[in-house]
């Protein structure tokens, strides 16, 4: 189904087009690169040439030669790590690198005496003044988390350069150190010291002052980073969370996806009239929203352009995860992105939904059979449930995760049991006379958040790995035969991606490219549950509707997936356990492991 939603600028295409192009700033990041490189190069290996000029300064007071070393070779490091805060048009990047630039020159000048590499860096520091307005994107959000990155990813790379510095003045190294001894030798230069190796003439200097060099970069950017003032990620505030709710109350009925924009790790921006929103998370420079805008449809275009803005104020790239065809619809149309389906979502409607008949017999006999092992139902609503059985509840459910890594974002709300939540709905099943555990009788549990007034749709699926299997199968059928009595027409259940491909391709007469692309996601679901999602929301016989992704780019489309991964909870970048901090606020629930269902796209 489509509905026709009016375009701001009254033609088939809106006039925002998507971030504007980079060329400048992709062009001055690839020679930025070039340029560290080569600093790096006039740093790390010995002079290409003899002169009059290096004689004479290698007599000179304060041994000019070994310092201009070191620092051609901290500014063509420092160049390397700027080149991707060029690209995406960072301003402090920018002036990070107009000084850097003339350092770099005056020490390729001083050490090696070449004025095509100054001729180099001049020809790069004169289109970055020239642009200066290109690059005015505004600081990501931070935390200080990433000094202790940047300590262990700088370490690494100044102990493998170090190696090189040491090992290339082969032909002044005294004796024949072996790899333990060059290793410990760059380890006291970093710090300063005096290591074991030795050489003949001023190259003790030159080696010394150049580890000196990398251990202090190494340093000074930990250090910078973290007393740096944080930008911490944006959250979602109770002004914001009120007014997204007045929508979700006129408007939720519209998307299945529409409740979980009330997950309070998105920031939020809104249309001009305010009847109209969209969420959002940063991630790894990826501006990602999920499920369609909330709100009056007429308005989306509003909130649209405000998404778009924000993300060409903070050059991050723009995409959307799970739009319904309406919304990639008005996307497309209004910002010149494009659209690619991602995969179905499985909606059952209650009233055509029966145990009876053979498609469903599977299903049938299994419910049957945990019925007589003693397992019972309830399914409520969770302003129903008492203080004492919820945090119970969350108990369990925190304990079954079954992985380190918290799972969901555009298909999860985050939480359970919230008072302001009161409409979700919950699923429990119960087993009496099993032996009491920490939850007492409590072996399985579903959640629902509100899909409109009329529908909900699937949030989280956990159970106790000692409990029998078809937990989760017992549960639906639960809440399918409750929902008459809650007023509920509708449920949706799980996402399967790239359904279609795996609906198609185990068909008679699928051509061999869709047999590979089918083999290709069987092989992938050992990891991602690809076709197992799907198998297990065919069970209940649901009608399939197709969700999309919108993207700025095809070449953006790897870094897109990438981030959704993260944030989905597949791909983590975290620090271990031990080591991280608890986020003030409430952590994502997650989704069950392959056996449970994932609802997370």
């Amino acid at each position: 189904m489509s509905i026709e939603v009016p375009s701001r600028t009254g033609g088939t295409r809106g006039i925002l087009r998507g971030p504007r192009p980079e060329a400048v700033p992709a062009l001055v990041a690839r020679a930025c690169m070039l340029v560290g490189l080569l600093d790096v190069a006039a740093g790390v290996f010995p002079r290409f040439r003899r002169s009059r000029m290096h004689a004479i300064a290698e007599v000179l007071p304060g041994a000019l030669g070994p310092f201009a070393a070191a620092l051609s070779l901290s500014a063509g490091v420092l160049l390397l790590l700027l080149a991707h805060g060029l690209r995406r048009r960072k301003r402090r990047a920018w002036r990070a690198a107009v000084v850097l630039l003339p350092a770099g020159a005056v020490a390729q000048f001083a050490y090696r005496h070449s004025v095509i590499g100054v001729v180099i860096s001049a020809a790069l520091l004169a289109p970055l003044l020239r642009h200066r307005g290109e690059f005015a994107a505004l600081p990501d959000p931070r935390s200080r988390w990433r000094a202790l990155a940047n300590f262990v990813l700088m370490g690494a790379g100044s102990l493998a350069l170090g190696l090189v510095i040491v090992s290339v003045h082969g032909n002044r190294m005294v004796g024949d150190p072996s790899l333990a001894d060059r290793i410990q030798h760059v380890l006291y230069g970093l710090v300063g010291f005096e290591g074991p190796v030795d050489y003949s003439g001023p190259t003790s200097w030159t080696v010394a002052f150049s580890l000196g060099a990398l251990g202090l970069l190494t340093a000074v950017t930990t250090i910078y980073l973290a007393f740096r003032p944080e930008h911490p990620a944006a959250r979602l505030t109770e002004d914001d969370e009120a007014r997204l709710r007045a929508l979700l109350e006129k408007h939720g009925g519209r998307d299945s996806l529409g409740h979980f924009a009330l997950r309070r790790d998105k920031a939020v921006v809104f249309s001009p009239s305010g009847k109209a929103a969209v969420t959002y998370r940063v991630v790894s420079g990826v501006m990602l929203a999920s499920g369609d805008p909330i709100g009056d449809v007429e308005a989306w275009p509003g909130a649209i352009e405000r998404f778009m803005d924000e993300a060409r104020a903070h050059s991050w790239t723009p995409a959307v995860m799970g739009c319904s065809e309406t919304g990639g619809e008005v996307w497309t149309r209004e910002t010149g992105l494009g659209a690619l389906e991602l995969g179905d979502e499985a909606v059952v409607d209650v009233v055509d939904f029966s145990l009876a008949g053979r498609a469903m017999r599977n299903v049938r006999q299994m419910v049957k059979r945990i019925e007589r092992a003693g397992y019972e139902t309830r399914v409520r609503r969770i302003r129903d449930l008492g203080e004492g059985e919820l945090d119970r509840i969350r108990r369990a459910a925190e304990d079954w995760r079954g992985t380190d890594t918290e799972r969901g974002f555009s298909m999860a709300l985050g939480r359970i049991g919230d008072p302001a939540d009161g409409d979700c709905l919950i699923a429990t099943a119960h087993k009496a006379d099993a032996e009491p555990g920490p939850y007492g009788d409590l072996k399985a549990v579903l959640h629902f958040v509100p899909w409109g007034t009329d529908g909900v749709s699937l949030d989280l699926m956990r159970r106790d790995r000692s409990a029998d299997p078809g937990m989760n199968e017992l549960l639906i059928v639960a809440a399918l035969q409750a929902s008459p009595r809650l007023g509920i027409e509708r449920i949706s259940l799980n996402f399967a991606m790239f359904r279609s491909a795996l609906a198609r391709g185990e068909k008679i007469g699928a051509g061999p490219v869709l047999r590979a692309w089918r083999g290709l996601l069987v092989f992938l679901s050992r990891w991602f549950q690809i076709e197992s999602l799907y198998k297990f929301n065919a069970k209940f016989r649901p009608r399939w509707e197709p969700r999309f992704v919108v993207y700025a780019s095809s070449r953006d489309l790897p870094r897109i997936g990438f981030a959704a991964m993260q944030a989905e909870g597949f791909v983590s970048l975290a620090l271990p356990r031990p080591l991280s901090r608890r986020s003030p606020v409430p952590r994502p629930c997650a989704h069950a492991p392959a056996e449970h269902g994932i609802r997370a796209a």
